[in-house]
């Protein structure tokens, strides 16, 4: 299996320490030294712990024989913009598990129209790994519910809307949620 950790861990500015010591439970900039370079063997096990201290998906990761790249051309940074010192490329986003998409049709919030946010569903026994985060919520007779999840308590929902001034809003027992876990934005 290849995989992308280096090159992630670089693009995010990490250093083998800071992964090391991101990790849960924390490990050695040496251990993860040697699962870049294959030294020690990657397991799902690492993979899922590297990814939780980058802040990224598994999935983005781990190199597939047919999964597409975009190359990059430069670098933005505080000190300007500057071409790669080395090859370096993007993953295009893949589909993760269940996921339902939402079209932003009105500015609102931080969202801009024509905003596209790709959402990954989750069962109740899930909802806990939303808690601050931006979420669709189905209600009845096709209708919804978005905004982000601040509580949850006693099978009820907790959530403020996007719209500055607007009530939290609660919902009880909706068989699923959707997490806001990608961003698409035209520019």
């Amino acid at each position: 299996m290849l995989h992308r950790i280096r090159e992630v861990r670089r693009a995010k500015g990490y250093t083998l320490l800071d992964v090391a010591e991101r990790c849960d439970p924390p490990t050695t900039a040496q251990t993860i030294g040697r699962l870049e370079t294959g030294v020690r063997t990657l397991s799902l096990d690492w993979l899922n712990r590297i990814a939780d201290a980058l802040g990224v998906d598994a999935s983005e990761l781990v190199q597939l024989p047919d999964q597409e790249e975009l190359p990059v051309a430069a670098h933005l940074g505080i000190d300007g913009v500057y071409a790669p010192t080395q090859a370096d490329s993007m993953v295009v986003p893949r589909l993760l598990g269940e996921m339902v998409g939402l079209r932003v049709v009105d500015s609102i919030g931080d969202y801009r129209r024509g905003d596209e946010l790709w959402c990954e569903q989750m069962p109740p026994e899930r909802f806990a790994e939303a808690l601050n985060c931006d979420v669709l919520v189905p209600r009845p007779a096709g209708r919804f519910l978005f905004g982000r999840l601040i509580g949850r308590e006693d099978g009820k929902l907790h959530l403020l809307p996007l719209a500055a001034g607007a009530r939290q809003q609660v919902v009880a027992d909706p068989a699923w949620i959707a997490r806001a876990a990608k961003l698409v934005r035209v520019l």
